[in-house]
């Protein structure tokens, strides 16, 4: 009996060893689990953090957008000068096809008076470049034949230098547009992320760290708040060094409000140097499109010297631009989350003042 009950023991030890082994190993699998899952959890953001992610992401997308700004200035010169050849040499084919039917005149009457002289023959082929590659020929004909072959000689240089030349501006257009579209995915690409980010805050959350950029009437708040305090614009526009600045500052205080959308140059949207360009557009001024080359279209000015309709530039890569209103103050379209508003200049790193003149 007692051999009987031995490996009953053995058994009832066995299960519990069992059992606990068990039970350790699920603990360890849920310790394991819980540090793993602890591990691979992203961090969480503060608020104050996202919305520094979103401002360096709306920096990165202005900075392409100047780049694409200006792709497109010289994507649309390239597509005039295209425009511009291709009219050109049109007309210099129609003229090149009237002198080879005058000279099919000659031809003719030449063919009725006894025969065509083989120098025409060539010269009214298929490939007139056969005769005219070959000078000997000229010697067969007439002064006015001469006259005339030399011209539709010349003429076909001409239109062949054109087309040569047209296929040239056709190879930097196509270059402009791949440089458009890349551009254009990397400014989506940060606004996108910027938009992901936005979503995990409240909306109370994004209104108190004014990133809640939403339409109409937030952006007519933001254009009455911005105004507390400040000069009105008669004040300003007093205050500019000539009637073109203040005709830019008044058009820019009547665009208080506006959306901000990349690339655009109004009359309803903008993006910074778009609406820069539009402001001085209607004092008569012509402005280049991009920042970087706004800066070089005037007499630069320091800090201390500002005056309203003075534009104003930031960042290192002068990648934004404000039009200065005195106090301090600039209206500028900031980003997607605001529309055109009112802002202290030294909310950004400046980068230096221009006098348009």
């Amino acid at each position: 009996m007692a051999a009987h009950r031995k490996p009953g023991r053995r058994s009832a030890l066995g299960g519990s060893t069992a059992r606990t082994a068990f039970t350790i190993a699920l603990a360890g699998a849920a310790t394991a689990t819980a540090f793993e899952g602890t591990g691979q959890a992203a961090p969480q953001l503060t608020p104050a953090q996202v919305k520094a992610k979103v401002d360096r992401l709306y920096q990165e997308a202005e900075t392409a957008t100047q780049k694409y700004d200006g792709a497109k200035e010289r994507a649309r010169a390239a597509e005039r000068r295209l425009s511009t050849l291709r009219d050109e040499a049109a007309r210099k084919t129609e003229k090149l096809n009237s002198a080879r039917d005058a000279l099919g005149s000659i031809a003719a009457a030449q063919y009725r008076g006894g025969g065509l002289d083989p120098a025409l023959q060539l010269v009214l082929s298929s490939d007139p470049n056969r005769y005219l590659d070959d000078a000997e020929f000229v010697d067969r004909v007439g002064t006015r034949q001469a006259a005339a072959v030399a011209d539709v000689r010349r003429q076909l240089r001409d239109i062949e230098q054109l087309r040569g030349t047209a296929r040239v501006e056709l190879t930097s257009l196509e270059a402009r547009q791949a440089e458009l579209a890349r551009q254009k995915k990397t400014i989506t690409g940060k606004l996108d992320a910027a938009r992901r980010l936005l979503s995990g805050l409240s909306t109370e959350e994004r209104a108190r760290l004014g990133l809640d950029g939403g339409g109409a009437g937030r952006a007519s708040r933001s254009a009455t708040d911005g105004r507390v305090g400040l000069q009105a614009p008669g004040s300003a526009t007093a205050q500019a060094p000539d009637s073109r600045a203040a005709a830019a500052v008044q058009y820019a205080y009547s665009k208080l409000g506006s959306p901000y959308v990349w690339g655009a140059t109004g009359p309803d949207a903008f993006d910074c140097s778009g609406l820069v360009q539009s402001a001085y557009r209607s004092a008569g001024v012509s402005l280049p499109r991009t920042t970087y080359a706004q800066i070089d279209a005037g007499r630069r000015v320091s800090r201390s010297e500002l005056l309203p309709g003075d534009l104003v530039f930031f960042y290192s890569g002068i990648s934004h631009v404000g039009i200065y209103i005195g106090n301090g103050q600039m209206i500028h379209a900031p980003n997607p989350a605001e529309p055109v508003k009112i802002a202290p200049v030294d909310e950004m790193p400046f980068a230096g003042a221009t006098r348009v003149v």
